[in-house]
């Protein structure tokens, strides 16, 4: 019998299919020492976020010889060395399309909490203060989003954008075709000056180091905002507090973080950042979709 862990979880439906197919799954977390052990009964390992597939793990499954596919649920592989897994004759796949629209739509509506206070409002409203005055928003209608990388979720958020008035601007290492022609490429740089609400949709940098430094965030317009619900670390932490707190910018969202669970002090107090543990893809509809395309993927590799 084929066995696959989910070390993350997994949707209760794909599972309850899995096993219907003849599959035994397992759902159950690893510290890396014993995952290391556990792999040697596995032919599938499904990751989401917190389990990370480095070389050490990926040696102790090629010398236990039975792991054949690692598949992460959801957008990104940072967590897992892809090359080194396939060169060790592993398969590393992941669920691109499942959890578009919902990290879209996350950083839609931390986009609208920002502008209109929301998250800090119904804050300070349970602590029993009235700051009706303090509270003065901006409207999304007629400002300018900047997209920094536009793939799929980016080409989401810039849909749902648009719809609503907004300005679309973004860059990207890479052309990307069949985009509205209202959408204007620009360098980083420029998106950075230009717009006033700017999204991260990219993965990681190699090295862990920053994307956004303190001197993009000066770059920015003092009324700006800036969003991440990609990965966490692409933000300097401490130079964003920095910015915020000496009203260079507006407002920021972390939906990730560099270290979680979030134990930052200074990002946690900070007023101006409007937070939520990492749940971009968390709506029953993406878990659904990601859950079948899991399905899909162990059944496309062991029946093709």
């Amino acid at each position: 019998m084929i066995r696959v862990l989910a070390s993350d979880g997994m949707n209760k439906a794909a599972a309850a299919d899995l096993r219907a197919k003849g599959y035994e799954v397992v759902e159950q977390f690893y510290e890396p020492e014993d995952l290391k052990k556990e792999l040697a009964n596995y032919d599938v390992l499904v990751v989401r976020s917190a389990t990370k597939v480095r070389e050490p793990i990926i040696d102790a499954a090629v010398a236990a010889g039975r792991l054949k596919l690692v598949i992460r649920g959801g957008v990104g592989v940072d967590n897992i060395d892809v090359k080194y897994a396939e060169s060790k004759g592993i398969k590393v796949t992941n669920t691109p399309k499942a959890s578009s629209d919902s990290v879209a739509e996350l950083a839609l509506g931390h986009m609208f909490a920002m502008a209109r206070y929301i998250s800090i409002a119904n804050v300070t409203m349970r602590q029993g203060k009235w700051e009706k005055k303090k509270y003065e928003g901006v409207e999304l209608a007629g400002k300018t989003l900047g997209l920094v990388g536009m793939g799929r979720i980016s080409q989401a958020l810039a849909k749902r954008a648009a719809a609503i008035g907004m300005k679309v601007i973004y860059t990207d290492i890479f052309e990307i075709k069949g985009l509205p022609a209202e959408y204007t490429c620009m360098t980083k740089e420029e998106v950075l000056k230009n717009a006033d609400f700017v999204s991260l949709h990219i993965p990681a940098s190699p090295d862990g180091s920053p994307v956004i430094t303190a001197e993009h965030l000066a770059m920015m317009k003092p009324t700006a905002y800036i969003l991440n619900t990609a990965r966490g670390g692409l933000i300097d932490e401490d130079a964003l507090v920095d910015a915020l707190e000496n009203d260079k910018l507006a407002g920021a969202t972390l939906d990730v973080f560099k270290k979680e669970p979030l134990d930052n002090q200074r990002v946690m107090n900070c007023p101006k950042i409007s937070m939520t543990p990492h749940i971009g893809g968390s709506t029953k509809e993406a878990q659904g979709r990601i859950g079948a395309e899991i399905v899909e993927i162990i059944e496309n590799f062991f029946n093709k």
